[in-house]
């Protein structure tokens, strides 16, 4: 059985479709194509481990990077380097934005989609997305080499290493793969 190319995010209500997996570019990068409902948007926040490609394919495009605010139509490009405080949004209250983005290098970003939006569909997950076990938590925060930009990274690092121990001991990574394993 193989994984579907598109997912959904019930929560959110947004939709990802996979150009290129991991797989397929032997890990270089990951395309994927995103549809963001109307008034959808991400949390501030960085990765230490791959960059981030964006490319608007149809509506408008907020994105926030840095201090700086970008507000894209078709055919825009914008790239968030390493580091690099960011989100993005749809602006509209009408129409959703699609926009192509590429991450590189693929790390285990398609895995963290695929379980974040499989916990998602399975209602294992509070309003916002965030998972309702502090476990699947640690896990995605560890796979999608997210930080947040509210809490100092060395503490984030240390707390999902920690956590992330604690939860593969207890088997929820072996949990959690059937999201991303087929």
């Amino acid at each position: 059985m193989s994984l579907p190319r598109t997912i959904s995010n019930p929560i959110i209500g947004d939709k990802v479709t996979f150009l290129e997996t991991t797989e397929e570019t032997g890990g270089s990068h990951v395309t994927v194509i995103v549809e963001l409902a109307p008034g959808g948007k991400n949390g501030l926040h960085f990765h230490t481990t791959y960059k981030e490609k964006f490319e608007v394919m149809e509506g408008e495009l907020g994105l926030r990077i840095g201090k700086g605010f970008l507000f894209l139509s078709r055919g825009g490009m914008a790239e968030v380097p390493l580091y690099e405080r960011h989100l993005f949004f749809n602006p509209s209250g009408k129409r959703p934005v699609t926009f192509k983005v590429t991450i590189t290098p693929a790390r285990q970003f398609e895995a963290c989609l695929r379980v974040a939006y499989g916990l998602a569909t399975d209602g294992k997950v509070r309003k916002g997305g965030i998972p309702l076990k502090l476990t699947h938590l640690a896990i995605l925060m560890e796979m999608g080499e997210t930080y947040l930009t509210f809490l100092p990274y060395w503490l984030q690092v240390r707390l999902f290493r920690y956590l992330g121990r604690i939860a593969r001991r207890r088997g929820v990574l072996k949990e959690l793969e059937p999201y991303y394993k087929s």
